[in-house]
């Protein structure tokens, strides 16, 4: 696939404050892309630069062959955005918020409300064409900022934590929709703090934190090569710590200790439950291994404010 937005040695700086720290990545024509990573990690401020609204402090990023840069009219022509926080106007109807969005791309009245038809429907908000924003639900507001990204039908997508906040249904039905996308062949970039989300929808993804990248690849590929296939999760007193390492070390297990909870990675389970069940140990948990536990592996369990 061809390489449709490139980084190298990426850096943004406000002031003292290093945001994004020389960071490398490129993203393929017609793949969902993700960044994943905590509050602060610098996933937003990277996207910003993507796509125009904030300038690089040094190192080159390029959208289709083009720098890209805050005047770059070209690249803001062919992209679409759909931003973490609600930027409707709620003086407005559903309808003119995406007549209103039209017009910033020069798209003929007669064309904007053939195109305002389709998207309603694909996004399932005809019903709500002359409501108001206030009489719409967060999901909805969610899905409408979906149908304004496609006003101008862009080559790409950028999607800042598209579903924070919403209920799962809603949730489901936005990636239901961003999978679409990518079926017709839209490039999607998505920002996220949701790792199921990530699973979902993401063909590659890197993990980021204080502004650098700690790891690029696949999703199912990452949690195998830094987790294994199965977690065990004990809730058990810490003097026990020496004893169910030296049962469970021969399984193929890493482990960690984290407040109340001994973690065990394993890469090969088959005669994992056999020792659980041998051993009778009490709050246990023993499932498969989650792009979670490698996000958590990278970044910390701890919370940082």
């Amino acid at each position: 696939m061809n390489t449709i937005i490139k980084a190298e040695n990426l850096v943004k700086k406000y002031g003292d404050l290093t945001a994004v720290d020389g960071i490398s990545f490129e993203i393929r024509e017609g793949e969902c892309f993700g960044f994943l990573g905590p509050n602060g990690a610098g996933k937003t401020t990277t996207i910003r630069m993507i796509h125009c609204v904030s300038p690089k402090t040094s190192g080159t990023l390029t959208v289709n062959g083009m720098p890209a840069s805050v005047d770059n009219r070209a690249i803001k022509r062919i992209t679409g955005v759909v931003p973490q926080e609600i930027t409707l106007d709620i003086d407005l109807t559903v309808r003119e918020n995406l007549l209103v969005f039209a017009r910033f791309f020069d798209i003929p009245r007669r064309e904007a409300k053939s195109r305002l038809a389709e998207l309603l429907k694909f996004v399932e908000l005809e019903a709500k064409a002359d409501c108001k924003i206030e009489q719409l639900s967060t999901g909805m507001k969610r899905r409408l900022l979906i149908a304004r990204a496609l006003i101008n039908r862009p080559s790409f997508i950028v999607a800042d934590e598209p579903t924070t906040g919403l209920d799962p249904q809603a949730r489901h039905l936005i990636w239901q929709r961003l999978r679409q996308l990518k079926s017709q062949g839209v490039t999607l970039i998505l920002t996220t703090q949701y790792m199921e989300e990530a699973a979902q929808l993401c063909d590659r993804l890197v993990v980021m934190d204080k502004g650098k990248i700690f790891r690029e690849g696949v999703p199912n590929q990452l949690i195998e090569e830094e987790i294994g296939r199965e977690v065990l999760e004990i809730r058990i007193d810490a003097a026990r710590d020496a004893e169910l390492i030296a049962a469970l070390g021969g399984q193929s297990c890493g482990h960690e200790r984290v407040g109340d909870t001994l973690y065990f990675y394993c890469r090969d389970g088959h005669d994992l439950r056999r020792k659980i069940l041998e051993l009778d140990l009490p709050n246990t948990v023993h499932r498969p291994a989650t792009l979670e536990d490698v996000f958590l592996k990278l970044t910390g369990r701890s919370l940082v404010e």
